[in-house]
C-alpha cells in the first residue's frame, strides 16, 4: 500500500507543479528525493554510551538502521582521535521517507510548544530544506522515561529542484507549515 503523501504527490503535486511553472516535460516536476537526519554530539568524545543512545533514538524515529559518524581527523585540543564515534545518521528513500514526512507534519511539529511555523529561509539556493530540532522528545516514538539527555537533531529534505522557490512550494503542498513572511 503506497503511503498518502506519495498517492498526494502523484495525484495532486504534480499536476500543481507543472501548472504553476509550465514544465514541457513531466520529468522537470521536482520531487523529493531523500530525507537525511543526523545527530552528533560533543559528549561522545567524553562517554563513548551516547552514540548508542543517539543510534537508538534515531532507530526507532526512522524505522531503519542509523549508520555512526566517526572522526575523519585527530584533534588533540578537543581530545579527539580519528575513527571516534561523534554521532549517527539516517537516510531514508521511498514509502519509509514519505512515512516519516507525514508524521513529522502530523504528530510531531503540532507537539513543539510554541510552534509558529518552520523558516521559509532555511533553504540551500538549490531546493533542499534543512530542519534544526532542539528535542528528540517531539517524536511519539521516542519514550521520555527511557532517554539520558535531551538531544536535537538535523532532518534535510532533499529534493530535484531547481531553486528554492520551486522547492518551497513542493515541500508546502506536502503541508509543511512554513510561517508567512
Amino acid at each position: 500500500m503506497a503511503s498518502r503523501l506519495r498517492t498526494l504527490y502523484t495525484s495532486e503535486v504534480k499536476k500543481k507543479m507543472m501548472d504553476k511553472y509550465n514544465y514541457k516535460n513531466v520529468h522537470q516536476i521536482p520531487k523529493l528525493e531523500k530525507i537525511v537526519l543526523n545527530s552528533v554530539t560533543r559528549d561522545a568524545v567524553t562517554n563513548g554510551k551516547v552514540v548508542d543512545s543517539i543510534v537508538s533514538d534515531l532507530a526507532a524515529i526512522s524505522g531503519q538502521k542509523p549508520v555512526i559518524a566517526r572522526a575523519k581527523n585527530s584533534i588533540a585540543s578537543f581530545k579527539l582521535r580519528e575513527g571516534q564515534a561523534l554521532g549517527a545518521s539516517v537516510t531514508l528513500r521511498g514509502d519509509r521517507m514519505y512515512e516519516f514526512l507525514d508524521r513529522l507534519i502530523s504528530f510531531s511539529l503540532p507537539r513543539v510548544k510554541d510552534f509558529r511555523g518552520l523558516n521559509p529561509k532555511a533553504f540551500d539556493g538549490k531546493g533542499n530544506y534543512t530542519l534544526g530540532v532542539k528535542e528528540q522528545i517531539m517524536f511519539p516514538e521516542i519514550n521520555y522515561d527511557k532517554i539520558d539527555k535531551i538531544r536535537g537533531m538535523g532532518i534535510s529534505f532533499i529534493t530535484t529542484a531547481d531553486s528554492n522557490e520551486e522547492g518551497r512550494d513542493l515541500l508546502k503542498m506536502f503541508g509543511m507549515p512554513f510561517k508567512e513572511k
